[in-house]
């Protein structure tokens, strides 16, 4: 079933089941007279003399140009082919729907001066799985994400190309296809479709949700990485957590001690155990992934209100004028972007650190070199932890904040932009890495756990150990590992190793 979405009301819940589960939307029909209403006062003005920015005049630069009635149609046409420019590999199928999810809650708000019969294709288009082909490349993130919405605003017209039952079409074939006609744009109606944030806000969203599933399963692989070295709990203690008072790190604290109750491994050394504190890799989880989680709750505050908000130009206002104005720029999304970035690269940055300590038999308190049974005849993870450093390393690297840069455009007339696009789009990079770095932990600490046995781990975290050795059986030996590892690393990305957790261990929600 199709979401009804109550544009400015949107939950963040509801924008994750359209990323995950591809679920199509339709705007709530409270919101279609407000729509209608602002439609008509945009027409009013495209037949009249007053010169109103992107109705009835040029664009950009070109803002002083007046354009006369007869041509309102062919401007607003103009404007979505010349601004079809991206460069690039397509986004994913998921992103495009999510951003034209976006476009739907922006344009419901009846501020942009767009017909129903626009928001009723984007609709149709969700409905039918029409996904237009966006190239990844060409925004600087202000003026709008100008060339990726104008790649989804052309197969709305019958142009550019499109996805439809797995085959790359033009626009018109696919929305013949799916019994859909292409739509004459009306006065300033490609302007609110291609002026917005909703590219940038997509792409961040996406990686504000992969990287929140991340941050979960980094959480389960660090507590089987304390029982694979023996580590101690005593650090998740509560009284410690209270006493700093950041929610996020009490959170973690939280989670951690219930993931490794009644572990039997570490009940086995809670008297006698020599060694007074274990390394920040497993003892300050709470303290680093803690201040992480609290950082993407931050930014889920920002992008909530950014995905519902309208951010074309100009806009009609409750007093039924129109005002011309900057909410196209998407600072906060940049912001954000910087953001969730810097804890992607934190959460993996210690995940590795706790996959070099097990792989090393000085700091793994009696594991085997390289978790292999046979040392010297088998490398074991040797060279999963090699690879799992190459990704921390990658992601260091492009963490650097994007929104700090800028570039005049447009004949100086856009001379500060937030490069919010590609600040986002690198998230899905990140996350990808981040998704190996914790599966690879995930099996070194299973390993870990199974070389003390007869002692067992917690209940919990035996699930999980069972749900790994149904898709990865034990290093017996060396064999081609590629295959393992990404394995592991789908059973991230998907939720699947966070899943036999119990209900309310985990911090399952950002708001």
């Amino acid at each position: 079933m199709a979401l009804t979405l109550s544009p400015g009301k949107v939950p963040l819940a509801d924008l994750e089941k359209v990323y995950w589960n591809e679920m199509p939307a339709v705007v709530s029909a409270d919101f279609h007279a407000a729509i209608q209403k602002s439609a008509r006062l945009i027409g009013e003005i495209a037949a009249g003399t007053t010169p109103v920015y992107g109705v009835n005049t040029g664009f950009g630069k070109l803002a002083s140009v007046r354009i006369d009635a007869a041509d309102t149609s062919t401007l607003q046409r103009n404007l979505i082919l010349s601004h079809c420019c991206g460069v690039g590999a397509p986004l994913p199928e998921a992103i495009v729907r999510l951003i034209m999810t976006l476009k739907l809650i922006s344009l419901g708000r009846g501020a942009s001066g767009v017909r129903l019969e626009l928001v009723k294709l984007i609709e149709a288009m969700l409905e039918n799985g029409v996904i237009p082909v966006i190239p990844e490349k060409g925004s600087v993130g202000a003026s709008g994400d100008l060339a990726p919405l104008a790649h989804m605003a052309a197969v709305m017209m019958g142009e550019g190309q499109a996805i439809y039952k797995g085959d790359r079409v033009t626009g018109r074939v696919a929305l013949h296809r799916a019994g859909l006609s292409p739509v004459v744009l009306s006065a300033k109606e490609g302007l609110a479709l291609i002026n917005g944030t909703q590219a940038s806000t997509a792409l961040a969203l996406a990686g504000l949700f992969r990287s929140h599933r991340a941050l979960k399963a980094s959480l389960v692989t660090g507590a089987m990485s304390v029982d694979a070295a023996m580590g101690s709990s005593a650090p998740f203690h509560p009284d410690i957590h209270t006493l700093r008072g950041h929610k996020g790190q009490i959170d973690v604290g939280a989670a951690l001690r219930l993931l490794l109750e009644r572990s039997e491994i570490r009940n086995s050394h809670l008297e006698g155990d020599e060694r007074v504190q274990d390394p920040y890799c497993l003892r300050c989880q709470p303290q680093v992934v803690g201040a992480c989680l609290d950082l993407l709750r931050q930014v889920a505050k920002t992008l909530e209100t950014e995905a519902n908000a309208v951010t074309d130009n100009p806009l009609v206002l409750n007093d039924d004028t129109v005002v011309s104005g900057g909410n196209f720029h998407a600072e906060p999304v940049a912001f954000a972007a910087d953001q969730i970035a810097l804890a992607v690269c934190e959460i993996g940055a210690i995940a590795q650190r706790r996959i070099a300590l097990l792989v090393d038999p000085a700091l793994s308190f009696g594991l085997p070199a390289f978790l292999a049974a046979h040392p010297g005849l088998n490398s074991g993870f040797m060279i999963a932890e090699v690879t799992s450093a190459a990704l921390m390393s990658e992601n260091k690297q492009m963490a650097h904040p994007a929104s700090v840069d800028s570039t005049p455009t447009s004949a100086n007339q856009e001379d500060h932009v937030s490069m919010a696009c590609h600040g986002a789009r690198r998230l899905l990079v990140m996350t990808e890495n981040l998704f190996s770095i914790i599966g690879i932990e995930a099996l070194c600490a299973t390993q870990g756990i199974e070389f003390r046995s007869p002692l067992t781990t917690s209940s919990e975290l035996e699930k999980v150990i069972s749900a790994i050795r149904e898709r990865v059986g034990p290093l017996q030996e060396d064999r081609f590992m590629a295959l393992d590892l990404e394995v592991a690393a789908d059973c991230v990305r998907s939720g699947g190793l966070v899943a036999p957790i119990s209900d309310g261990i985990l911090p399952d929600t950002l708001v």
